[in-house]
Formats: structure tokens, sequence, C-alpha cells
């Protein structure tokens, strides 16, 4: 009678009740956190806020080389045994120009079957060199069937023309004979540089020179130059040299474990070999230590894919590479991405040499021979003799090159990278990373090379296969299995207001104050006012700081910044009394942390409110309307994200003064009706709710019954110990362990003798 006396009806009080106990519930089920730099914004497959083009042809797969034409209108896609064209001119999905099939002889792939090679995953013809000559010819290699084949292809019009078979030459050396092998290929002065496996077993490592005028040359086995588990990643060429950039075990250090080290080596492009020594082998190759590491931390030591960004005079070009690590700390694989000069390789590559002590088989530090010009530099003609012998042994630098860390992250395998760089309102070039993983990431390098991830887009479970840059179509082009995605490198709309257009810091989106709108940046930014939607110097972006208060705080006609507390936007939510109230806050950024208020007030404050994921959770009884608003804050900035006024028939919204001229928009909110009477269409079941809810009352109420039924049965057992005797019937002792009360009486014990090894009971004569 007196809770009924403070206004609570029996259907108020279960309504409560139920409350509480999912308020306690509620703790039960937070998840944790991932480790590492998270990405600020997350798309998952679908989602229609991140627009993506998909591009799949029936009866293809394994869409693994992109190769872009000249002039940026035509993706040519290297499949299963299979070339395409594709006019990607247009925004949105590729489109099929043709295509061209290469299938594999029959004859080809029974032979692959009987060396017991899979018929079904294994014996086709796997694209895996598709470079351009020129503009009429394309040049590609693929396995065929662990034969590898090469062939020139014609085109007309950027479209493929058929392949001949008496075109078709054996590709030994140029694509690896496993589709599994990592492999390298790159075009420079119309010759092909490749790194591949050279044989059917796939331990014979080999850097190659084919087509063109100069003569074939190619690494010498039986040197040991490349240790026969060598993965190689990439290629790059300069003006007097091509890099290559590989992982194998290094030969140099002694561990109880094979430690595997990454690398990069160099050849000379006017390389045309020995006369006697080494002929037809290189005569410049060398190799040095790739080390990506951060101070006190294992390095990472597999280098997974590596990419080289020209930079504009006076700067040095950079390479950018991922990479992974061959131990796994706390159970997780993490990557690193690292930045490499060219002038510190270079500077490398002129330092000092190791050598192999042949009585200890140590290596030990060599210092740098006497003998003109360098053994290992691009010189005029043939080296000496003395140069070649000393360059048999002496292949390997001292020297380690050191990269710089951008971005180290946990639980995740990068595979592929691209990098760009994009210009900002404020006219300096900002470094942007395309990491590919099952997801993409778009990166962001600072001035103090650190990176933010800007947002992370969810394709496919898979690792990406490939991932090409098309600047002049503003897409990123990812292929897997299945076919080529077509990604828009930057989704400006989905920034709704200035604050969260500048708290994302993505070079390629600023805010335009004349229309109210995120915009994407033209590439390249005018230097004149000729972009007729936006005005340079009214764009709002902060790519350092990511601070609103400055970005945001002027207009273009001198208007001051309006407080971030008044809401420029109220959901007017009406309430029922005696239903639970769910109001939702959009999560713009992972980056921020998030809050309810109440007024001025910060729920939850009573036991008539709690947040759950994030959502506000609001037992509607009297007294519990106004104003709620979810806060973010993110780099030291408040700002409200979404604002409600709740309020029932009595408590209009044009009443409160504070809030008069604010747009609002009338809302059905999900409402649970609890305790009688009708209730608003809930958008949402809460159906799994009132079952935890109901299996936790009826824990309850069984545990309260269980003491009910226990308790006289614990009386009358004090009440016997009273009243009985001290000791215990004749023939029964008191327990002293489990073991012994449990222990069987002796006539049912079986001996161990009586048991055979099957564990089968014998008879006494048997046994």
């Amino acid at each position: 009678m007196a809770l009924l006396a403070l206004g609570l009806d029996p259907w108020s009080l279960l309504c409560l009740f139920l409350f509480q106990l999912f308020l306690a519930w509620l703790p039960l089920t937070a998840g944790g956190s991932g480790q590492g730099p998270l990405p600020r914004v997350t798309f998952g497959a679908g989602d229609g806020r991140r627009a993506l083009s998909l591009f799949q042809q029936k009866g293809l797969q394994d869409f693994d080389t992109l190769l872009l034409s000249g002039d940026g209108g035509t993706l040519y896609v290297g499949a299963r045994e299979t070339i395409l064209a594709l006019d990607i001119q247009d925004s949105g999905m590729p489109k099929l120009k043709n295509m061209i099939p290469w299938p594999a002889s029959d004859q080809k792939k029974n032979e692959c079957a009987f060396k017991k090679k899979s018929i079904e995953t294994q014996c086709f013809n796997f694209i895996r060199v598709l470079v351009s000559v020129n503009a009429t010819h394309l040049y590609a290699c693929g396995t065929f069937a662990f034969s590898p084949a090469c062939t020139f292809i014609e085109l007309q019009d950027s479209y493929l023309l058929p392949i001949s078979e008496d075109k078709v030459v054996e590709g030994k050396g140029q694509s690896p004979f496993d589709p599994a092998h990592k492999h390298t290929a790159v075009l420079a002065d119309g010759m092909l540089y490749s790194g591949t496996m050279n044989n059917f077993l796939g331990s014979e490592p080999i850097l190659i020179r084919t087509l063109g005028p100069q003569p074939v040359l190619k690494t010498d086995n039986f040197l040991r130059w490349l240790q026969p588990d060598a993965s190689f990643v990439a290629a790059i060429p300069s003006t007097h040299f091509v890099y290559f950039f590989f992982e194998e075990t290094a030969s140099e250090f002694e561990f109880f474990e094979k430690l595997h080290t990454s690398r990069v080596a160099r050849v000379c492009k006017n390389d045309v070999g020995g006369d006697k020594l080494l002929q037809k082998k290189w005569t410049t190759f060398l190799k040095a230590q790739l080390l990506c590491s951060q101070p006190g931390q294992l390095p990472f030591n597999v280098i997974r894919h590596a990419v080289l960004l020209p930079a504009a005079a006076p700067a040095e070009p950079r390479v950018y590479a991922t990479f992974s690590s061959q131990w796994q700390i706390g159970g997780t694989r993490s990557s690193a991405v690292c930045a490499f000069s060219l002038k510190d390789i270079k500077r490398v590559f002129e330092g000092k040499y190791k050598e192999l002590n042949k009585e200890t088989s140590r290596w030990t530090t060599y210092g740098v021979p006497e003998i003109s010009p360098r053994p290992g530099s691009c010189s005029v003609g043939p080296s000496s003799d003395k140069a070649l012998t000393f360059m048999k042994d002496h292949f390997l630098m001292d020297e380690q090159v050191m990269g710089t860390p951008l971005l180290v992250q946990s639980g995740v395998e990068y595979t592929k990278l691209a990098v760009e760089t994009a210009q900002g309102v404020d006219g300096h070039s900002h470094l942007v990373m395309y990491l590919g993983t099952g997801s993409l990431h778009k990166a962001v390098v600072s001035e103090d090379n650190s990176a933010h991830l800007v947002e992370e887009i969810q394709l496919f479970p898979e690792p990406v296969r490939n991932l090409l840059l098309a600047p002049a179509q503003g897409a990123v082009f990812v292929g897997f299995s299945g076919g080529i995605w077509r990604i828009p490198r930057a989704n400006c709309s989905i920034y709704e207001s200035c604050v969260d257009c500048v708290l994302a810091r993505d070079p390629h989106c600023a805010w335009d104050p004349e229309s109210r709108t995120c915009c994407l940046l033209p590439t390249p930014i005018p230097l004149e006012d000729c972009f007729p939607c936006l005005l340079r110097k009214s764009w709002r972006q902060d790519m350092e700081q990511g601070n609103p208060n400055w970005a945001c705080a002027t207009g273009p006609m001198g208007r001051s910044f309006q407080s971030q507390s008044r809401p420029q936007m109220i959901k007017e939510v009406l309430a029922i009394p005696n239903s639970i109230l769910e109001l939702p806050c959009p999560h713009l950024s992972a980056l921020a942390s998030y809050r309810w208020s109440r007024g001025l007030a910060q729920v939850p404050e009573a036991s008539a409110a709690a947040v759950y994921n994030g959502s506000l959770v609001l037992l509607l009884r009297g007294g519990v309307g106004g104003l709620y608003q979810c806060w973010a804050t993110e780099n030291g900035f408040s700002y409200p994200v979404v604002s409600y006024w709740v309020h029932s028939q009595d408590q209009p919204l044009a009443l409160d003064p504070e809030l008069a001229g604010i747009p609002r928009e009338r809302m059905e909110a999900p409402l649970t009706r609890v305790g009688g009477g009708a209730a608003l269409a809930a958008p949402r079941s809460y159906w799994p709710h009132f079952l935890t809810v109901t299996v936790l009352l009826a824990l309850v109420l069984s545990g309260g019954l269980l003491l009910l039924l226990t308790s006289p049965l614990g009386v009358l057992r004090a009440r016997g110990k009273v009243q009985g005797c001290e000791t215990l019937p004749p023939g029964e002792k008191a327990p002293l362990s489990r073991e012994q009360h449990l222990q069987p009486p002796k006539e049912l014990r079986t001996s161990t003798s009586n048991v055979d090894a099957d564990n089968n009971h014998l008879g006494p004569d048997v046994a």
C-alpha cells in the first residue's frame, strides 16, 4: 500500500522491476575494442553511403593482373585463361570492351595432372605478366599449366586482337610455374626485368632480363646469390638501375630458427655480362637488407609489396613498402608501412661489403676494394676479370637500409598498396596510401610521418589480389578472385557538417560554406578561381590539426561561428507513459567518445535511463521529458551529433523559448510497451531483450523457491543432530574424503586382474 501511495500501480512496478533487470544485464554484453589505429569511418559491404561498382563476368575468376592504358581510359585485366579490356572512362561499373581466351593446351594440362598437380585448381593458364610494350602491343606471360609461356598481343583502338598459337613462346624465367608463387616484372627501356622461380619445384629463384636489344642476363644459381626460398614482390626502375624487392632466409645470421629478412637488390641497366667470367650473368648484382622496425620492438622482416612515389625536385623519390612479421605477438598478426629513400638505398650500395669466411662459415665486414671502377657500378663497357672475381663472392652489402615507420597496425596483414599525393587547400601536398587486406584502408600521412586511417571499406574475406590507382578517373581498382571493384578514392558527401568534414582530415574533401556541403576537391586544384561551384579562399580544411574551432570559425561574409551547444535540428518524439524508449545516436567517428545529456546535465542520472550500444534507453515515466542530446568529443572538440525533444501532449516543444526557431522533424522512435495500452509501431524488435529479462526473472524466482524448499530440510537436520546419538550405527564410519565415501562395497569391486585389455569383466576361471 505504501508503494501504491507513491503513485505506482502494479503495472508500473513490474515495468520498473524489469527495467532494473535490463540495466543489470547491460554491462555483461559490452564488447571490447581492438588494438592498433582505428579507421575513423567503416563501411560494410553493400553500404549505400559508399557507392562501389563491381565488375564480374560469368565463368571467369582470378582477376589477378591489372594494367592501365597510356591514356587512362582502358583497364586491361589478366584473369584465369582470359585477358579482358574494360572501358573505365565513365563513372560506375567498368564496361567490357572485349576479351580474348588464352587457355593452356590439353596436352599441357594432362602433363600437369601427371605431375601430381590439381586438374581443378592448378593446371590452368594464370596470367602473371601483363605490360604495355607500345601503343599497339601488349606483352603477356602465364603459368600455362606449369609450363610458362609468353606472347605478344596486338591492339586495335584499345581492343584486344586474338592470340595466334605460332606467336606463343616459352616463358621460363619470366612467369612462375606455380600460380601460388610470388613474382614481379617491369618493362623499362623496352626490356623486361623479371623476378620469379625458374623451375618446376620452385627452388630456383632467378632475376632475369629479356626482350630488347641487350643480351639476356640472369643471376648465377651456383653462386647462391639468392636463397632457394626467395620470394619477389616488386621491381622498380630508376634512371640507371632496376631495384628488386624480395624476401628470403638470411644466411648472414646464425640462429636456431630460420630468420626471414627483406632485401633490395640492384642491377645496372647497361650491364652486358662478362667475357670470360660471369658470361650471360649479371656483373652488377648487389643486395642489401631492408629494416622496418620500431625502437624496442621486433622487426617487421617479411616484405609484402613495394611501390615508388616519384617526388618533385629537389626532394628524393621514396619507396613505400608493406611488411609483416614472421612472429605473432599476442597471437595476432601485425603489419607496418615503411618509407625508404632512394638516396639512402644508393648510399648503402656504395658502402662496405660483406664477405663469407669459408673456413668458419661466418660473414664478416669487407672494406672498399682498390679496384677502379668500383665493382657493381654502372661503368661503361665490360668490367675487368679482377672486378668480376670480386663480384662473385661480394654481393651482399654490410650496411642496412633503414626505413621510417609510418603506420603500424595490429590484427591486419596488408598485402598490397598504392600511393599518391593530394594537394590541400593550403597548397601543401599530402601523402595518401591505399592499403589492401580483405578490406581497403585509406591512410593519410602527416608532416610528422604519422598516419591516420580516414576510412575502411570492407570488401570480402579473402586478401586483395591487386591494387591499381587510376588518377585520371579518381578511383582505385581492386582485383580479387571473383571480379574487379571500382572504388572512388573519396566520398565527401557522407560528411554532412563542417565539423565532420574537417575532423575527417581527408585531403580530397573540403567544406564549402556557400553551398554548406563537403565537396570533392578537383585534382589538381586550379590556380585561378575557374571552378564555378567553389571559391578557393572559402574552402575549409585543416589537415594537420583537424580543428573545427579554427576551420569552421568564420563564414565567407564574416559570419561568426555559432555555438555548437545549440542544436541544428531537433527530432521530436512523442512519449507514451510506461514504455521503454530508445534514442539512437549515430556514431559518425570511431575515434570519438560519446555521452548523453539532458539539458545541461549528463545522463544516466537516475534509474530511468541507461546507455546501450550508444543509444539512450529511457523508462518513460513522469518528468523524463525534455531535450536529450548525444555529444561526440574528438580531437578535443565536442559537438552534438543528434538532438531529441521527448514530450507528451501536455508538454509541447513550442513552450521552450530556448529552442525556438530551430528546425524540427517529428519521428517515430522504437517503443516497447510494458504496462498495457497501445504503443507506436516499432521498426525494431525487442524480442531478444524480452527473452533475456524473462530468463533472468525466472532464475530469480527459481532461486527464491529453492531457498524456501531447502529451509525446512535444514531445520530438520539441525533438530536431528541435537536429538540423535553421537555415535554412528555399527559398521558405518564417517567418510574422511569424497573418494572413501563413494567407494563401492568390497564384494562389488572388480580386481584389476579380472579386466582384459578392452575393459571387459572376466569370470573367475578366465581370470
